[in-house]
């Protein structure tokens, strides 16, 4: 069956060649999606170039020890291929990254307060910086991975719930005040900005971004780079073009107070993440001309 899936997927996408309109590429990310071919190399399953893979840096039940959700979504081989595709055919970004963040309510400091909040975030970007150093990253956006997974430890990664040890699992609050949260984001971007030449993207979803940070003041981001994954679609054939998916009237939807004509809005995982899954992995439509 996923043979004969495969052959249909590629079939229905062979005539769009390469992604569209100029300056949109497609590309992966996460773990490992095979099939890009040779170089140059090309999108797994729906063809065009291969424009990028964003991996993850690192995660922050990684970093606290836990026994639960310390996986680490990277793949050396996609990272590699990207890289030669932007670095010798000029195509796409090469290789980015995020961070997988925790929220207020799994900092083992914890004690509700903005500042600690902030500081707990600024902990968190200096760890991005450290663990980025071991990787080849060609793209300037370090993006902070903020979402509700649903998994232990913390199904909400410590974003809306206290935890009595980040790897506890154990509720002993169940709420974290929005400026709290909002803390910690300008606390992680403060510092990644001020200790690199990075700029910071926020890698989230409509209704999550509402549900930690309202939709006041505090869920305002507007000069802040972001990477939506919502909507997605597990049907490769709708391939986007654009922000839209392929034969449908599914287009991207940002957050914070931002749209698709943003020029802040440069990435769209469009299938395989957010509990949409496919047969294959993460596909991300990237708009490379808004980075140039």
């Amino acid at each position: 069956m996923a043979v004969v899936a495969a052959a249909a997927v590629a079939g229905a996408a062979a005539a769009s060649a390469a992604d569209s309109p100029a300056g949109f590429y497609y590309g992966t990310d996460s773990w490992n999606v095979s099939g890009t071919g040779s170089a140059p190399y090309h999108e797994p399953v729906i063809g065009g170039a291969y424009g990028g893979y964003i991996g993850m840096a690192g995660n922050w039940a990684r970093w606290a020890g836990c026994k639960t959700g310390n996986f680490l979504a990277w793949s050396s081989a996609n990272s590699a291929q990207a890289n030669v595709n932007y670095t010798k055919y000029h195509l796409g970004i090469g290789t980015g990254v995020y961070w997988y963040m925790g929220g207020p309510g799994v900092d083992p400091h914890w004690n509700g307060t903005p500042g600690e909040a902030y500081n707990w975030g600024a902990r968190q970007a200096a760890l991005t910086l450290a663990y980025m150093r071991s990787l080849h990253v060609t793209y300037p956006v370090v993006w902070a991975d903020i979402e509700l997974p649903g998994i232990a430890p913390a199904p909400d990664n410590g974003w809306n719930s206290v935890y009595s040890h980040p790897c506890s699992q154990h509720v002993v609050q169940g709420f974290v005040p929005i400026n709290v949260d909002r803390a910690e984001f300008n606390g992680y971007a403060h510092y990644i900005t001020t200790h690199s030449g990075y700029k910071v993207g926020v890698y989230s979803a409509p209704q999550v971004w509402r549900s930690i940070f309202g939709t006041g003041t505090a869920s305002l981001i507007p000069n802040t780079y972001e990477w939506t994954y919502w909507p997605e679609t597990p049907h490769l054939s709708q391939y986007p073009a654009g922000w839209c998916l392929h034969g449908t009237r599914t287009c991207a939807q940002f957050f914070g107070g931002q749209n698709s004509s943003s020029k802040y809005a440069l990435m769209w995982q469009w299938s395989g993440g957010g509990g949409v899954r496919n047969a294959y992995g993460d596909f991300d439509q990237i708009d490379v001309a808004r980075m140039k």
